[in-house]
Order: C-alpha cells, then structure tokens, then sequence
C-alpha cells in the first residue's frame, strides 16, 4: 500500500496506538519521517508505513477537549484580584511566570493557556540555542517567581 505522507501532514503511529498527533517536519526517501508533536512537546522519528493521516475534523475535535479542559480547570478557580486567585477560603499567591520556549507554537500555546487561567506569565519564543545567553538578563528584567524553560 503506498502511503504518500508529506511534510505538513498531520499524523499518529499505529504502532503506538495513535497516542501522540504529529505533524511531519521531513521525509527521508520516502521511508522515514520525523516528527514533532502537536499537543505534547516532543520529536521523534517513525517509519512511514506506520503513520496515519489524521483529519481536520479529528484535529479540531482534539483541541476542542483540551480547550474544555482548560476552560473546566479554570472555571474552578473565581476570579483573579490583584494577583491573586481566590479558592474556597484560601487565597493563593500565584506569583509571576518567565516561561521561555524555543518552539513558537508552544510558546504561543503556552501564552494562551496562562491567559485562560488567570495566571501572570511572561512568554518569550527565543531559540535554544540563545535561551542560556539570554536567561540572566530576562530574569532580571521580569524579576519572576518561577522560571520555565522547556526545550526538545
């Protein structure tokens, strides 16, 4: 069976029971594939007759459930004051997030996420290969509570 898998393809590995989506980044001689996922922050390769195309449909159907996922974690906590998130009697000090990520998709992911949730983040795309260079300045720069740096 000829699969004519492409880079841009939205894909799953049948041999991982379709767990992860992917999209193709290369295709080496019609054989291999590397990918990057989508909705979880990884890379891997995969021979080509194990990937199957997915659809849009099923694409949108996917973020649909994490958006409501989101949307039922964030609906739990009331509103944010002063930044601060109020639950039950509790208040909670969130602080204030330096979230840098090489991947701009996940940076983007990442900044509509913390919007969603009412959280104070910071989210900057700089390319792994700078975020060492970079990271002194831009903790002093946001003076943040919590630092994530999240890489392949």
């Amino acid at each position: 069976m000829l699969n004519n898998i492409k880079k841009g393809d939205v894909v799953t590995r049948k041999s991982y029971n379709n767990d992860v989506i992917f999209i193709v980044d290369l295709v080496i001689s019609n054989k291999i594939a590397i990918l990057t996922g989508i909705t979880t922050r990884l890379k891997a390769d995969s021979p080509i007759d194990d990937l199957e195309i997915i659809s849009k449909k099923e694409i949108d159907n996917i973020y649909k459930k994490i958006d409501e996922k989101i949307d039922k974690i964030s609906n739990k906590a009331n509103e944010k004051k002063d930044g601060l998130l109020k639950r039950s009697n509790k208040v909670i000090y969130t602080g204030k997030i330096l979230h840098l990520d090489g991947d701009r998709r996940y940076s983007e992911k990442s900044k509509a996420y913390y919007q969603k949730m009412g959280l104070n983040a910071v989210v900057r795309n700089i390319p792994e290969n700078r975020q060492a260079n970079m990271v002194n300045r831009l903790i002093e720069q946001y003076k943040p509570d919590i630092l994530i740096v999240t890489r392949t």
